[in-house]
């Protein structure tokens, strides 16, 4: 790994109020990313094979089924999605619109990637925690530089 200590300028502490807002974009993100995965697998899952069921869910995202529920029905809450009896998960208008959001951001990230020379195995994982963080306008200017390509 190289030794980005050497390469990266210091500076210097940002202004407390800055600062905070950073991490608070950061946590905000955080929260969010946990119903963005759920919403993107869920939409993965009903193309690819029609149902998308709390158990393969949790196999897919590698928790518990328990823990698989307890996110369904928090989308279930916000709106994202419903589930029925014995034919599992299905999203919302507003699932499917967030999971296409989700998935857009993903490739662009992944893209980006790409094109600066990661492998595609790390590309895929790495735009998996990058997706969720990155800002609209870094998203654009990531997707303005792609275009240029």
């Amino acid at each position: 790994m190289p030794d980005l200590t050497m390469e990266t300028p210091i500076r210097p502490l940002p202004e407390e109020p800055t600062q905070a807002s950073r991490f608070g974009k950061a946590r905000t993100a955080q929260s969010g990313a946990l119903l963005e995965d759920y919403v993107e697998l869920i939409s993965d899952l009903l193309t690819d094979g029609g149902e998308a069921r709390p158990t393969d869910i949790a196999r897919r995202l590698g928790v518990a089924h328990a823990t698989a529920i307890k996110t369904i029905g928090r989308l279930k809450r916000e709106g994202l999605a419903v589930a029925k009896p014995y034919r599992g998960v299905f999203l919302t208008e507003a699932g499917e619109s967030l999971a296409a959001r989700v998935r857009a951001r993903h490739r662009v990230v992944v893209d980006l990637l790409l094109a600066v020379g990661v492998p595609f195995e790390a590309a895929e994982s790495d735009a998996e925690g990058i997706e969720h963080h990155v800002s609209d306008a870094t998203l654009a200017a990531f997707a303005r530089y792609l275009a240029r390509g």
